[in-house]
Parts: structure tokens; sequence; C-alpha cells
């Protein structure tokens, strides 16, 4: 284990923030050949993504609802406005936000875990996009669940703030820390 690779979480018990990302329905499923994650063994921290699987994501397709969901400029404008509506309501510090046509990334510091963050965000969003009338009730516009890497360092932060404000054709960085306990 190199040097780099160790934070002693002693000094700190909360992260800094929280790189949290969101799909909008149906665009990324399992099977997909960027990669996924699912609930047996590709969902642990450093561990491999799902490998390509034809047959899984023709099956995911066949299970949707209704048609995957992307997002166009004035829905993105809002979705961006309602996550600082509810980090203000919510005294969540907003550090970047990014909503783009099939995900949003935001970098935001919050007290206690970021699942709750992550659904106030979808509800807030969901909201507005139909009070705008720009998403009719009976479409679910988000995946079941999202991403969200803790932040622990100063530059982990940083790196995070810059890869949602500029990097969004680049891969997600690695923020340079691993499990010292794997």
């Amino acid at each position: 284990m190199s040097q780099g690779d160790y934070i002693d979480f002693q000094e700190r018990t909360e992260p800094l923030a929280y790189l949290i990302t969101i799909r909008t329905y149906g665009t990324w499923l399992h099977g997909d050949e960027r990669g996924s994650l699912d609930r047996g063994k590709h969902h642990l921290y450093g561990s491999a993504k799902m490998p390509s699987n034809k047959w899984l994501v023709n099956a995911e397709k066949a299970q949707l609802k209704h048609p995957p969901v992307t997002l166009n400029d004035a829905q993105r404008l809002i979705v961006e406005r309602a996550i600082r509506e509810a980090c203000g309501y919510r005294g969540y510090h907003l550090m970047a936000v990014n909503a783009r046509t099939n995900h949003v990334h935001s970098v935001v510091a919050a007290a206690g875990r970021p699942e709750p963050v992550m659904n106030a965000f979808k509800s807030y969003a969901t909201r507005q996009l139909r009070e705008a009338r720009l998403l009719p009730p009976d479409i679910k516009p988000w995946s079941r669940h999202g991403s969200n890497p803790y932040l622990w360092t100063p530059e982990q932060v940083e790196r995070a703030i810059d890869y949602v404000i500029n990097g969004q054709d680049d891969e997600l960085p690695d923020f340079g820390y691993r499990n010292p306990c794997q």
C-alpha cells in the first residue's frame, strides 16, 4: 500500500462532501457496455463492474414501465434550480451541480448519510418538473438509486468539483483512496 492510498480516518468521522450522481430512468441498464453495478458481487468499492451482457440489457429493456427519460435544456435548468432550492431549504452546502441529458452530478456537503440528500434532490426535481408541466404525472424520471462516493479530503472535493463542472466527457475520476481493510 502506497502512502497516497491511505487516509487517516481517525481525524475525521464525517466526509467533507459527497459526489452524488442521479441517472434518469432507463438510460443505463444492467449489462450495459459502459459497465454497471449490481446488488450481488459487483457492488463493493473497488470491485469490477459487471461485464457487458446484451441478453441482460434486453431483458431489462423489456421490463421498463415507460420509455427511457432524457432531459432537454429546459428540464435540465429546472433540475439544477430544484437541487439548489433543496440545498438552501435543508441546509446542505452545494459546491457544484451539472444536469446532463441522462444524469445529474452534484458535489454537496451535508451532515449524515448521502441517501436522504439524493432522495431530496429527486423529490424536489420531480415536483418542479411536474409543476412546470415538463414531466407527465405517469412518468418516473429517475433510476432506483444513484452513486454517492464519499469525499474525505480537500483534494478529492476539488477533483469532484472540477469533474462536475468541466469533465463531463471524461471518465469519473478515481479519488485516490482505497479501503485499507481490503
